[in-house]
């Protein structure tokens, strides 16, 4: 039986599939230091401002940018907040890493003090 997809865990569909091109994260680099216009966000790239428009569209569907139209320019700007969904969503992975981390940091002392104890009962 399949569930509905919520609309956070939607969002984030889309956030990581705007994330995963590493064209559109390029992008996103480029957007942070200020707004652009999308002639010069091409500039950087061997490829056409039709595909780069395309790769701008995913980005905007993704809440990661928004674009103005001014007469034909077009100016996109960086909105990070997306990225907060995706970095609690992680967060959880977080924990799971940090828990298993300290447990293999714990089960490594232990086994170096037995074999240490076993050398100095041998000795």
């Amino acid at each position: 039986m399949t569930q509905a997809i919520s609309v956070n865990e939607q969002q984030l569909d889309l956030l990581f599939h705007a994330l995963s091109n590493q064209t559109r994260r390029a992008l996103l680099a480029q957007l942070r230091s200020g707004p652009r216009i999308v002639t010069d966000l091409a500039r950087s790239y061997k490829m056409s401002l039709n595909a780069i428009s395309k790769h701008l569209l995913v980005l905007e569907k993704a809440g990661l940018i928004d674009r103005k139209i001014e007469g034909r320019i077009h100016i996109c700007q960086l909105q990070a907040e997306p990225m907060m969904s995706a970095e609690k969503w992680l967060q959880n992975y977080q924990e799971f890493w940090s828990n298993n981390l300290d447990s293999f940091a714990e089960y490594v002392e232990q086994k170096y003090s037995d074999e240490s104890k076993d050398k100095d009962e041998k000795s």
